[in-house]
């Protein structure tokens, strides 16, 4: 019984290190992300009207490594590998915005530019997905070719 307790205690102790470099490594790649945004955003300043060109590029930018990356780390990687959390989760999730996306189709829309609004969010989506599916195709031909 009391070794079993122990194996118990050890493997929870074990699972809490796990978890801790997990978040650690979510936090490095996400502090990582969200740098690289804000500095896009001081280069491609956005002002009322005009089309949202830090977020339209770091959204596009995300999708396109993020695309990469599940297909390239998902075939040579273990899944206990940090890699994936770091640059995937962190990385990716902090440098893409959705809600700042969102807010800009809203607030174009309000502020009386809604061909604007409209052209962003179907320009966004539609580059979106096709950056996807080439950074896809991209990453299996390199695996393949």
């Amino acid at each position: 019984m009391r070794d079993q307790t122990h194996a118990m205690a050890t493997g929870q102790l074990q699972d809490t290190r796990i978890a801790r470099l997990q978040v650690a490594s979510i936090l490095a790649g996400g502090g990582a992300g969200a740098l690289a945004r804000a500095g896009v955003a001081e280069v491609l300043p956005h002002s009322g009207g005009s089309w949202p060109w830090a977020t339209f590029a770091v959204n596009l930018a995300g999708t396109a490594l993020l695309a990469w990356l599940t297909t390239r780390l998902d075939e040579i990687l273990p899944p206990s590998r940090y890699v994936r959390l770091i640059l995937a989760t962190g990385l990716c999730g902090a440098l893409t915005t959705f809600s700042t996306f969102q807010i800009e189709v809203l607030r174009l829309a309000k502020d009386g530019y809604p061909g604007t609004a409209v052209g962003y969010a179907a320009a966004s989506l539609a580059a979106g997905m096709a950056i996807a599916i080439a950074a896809t195709v991209v990453a299996r031909r390199r695996r393949y070719g």
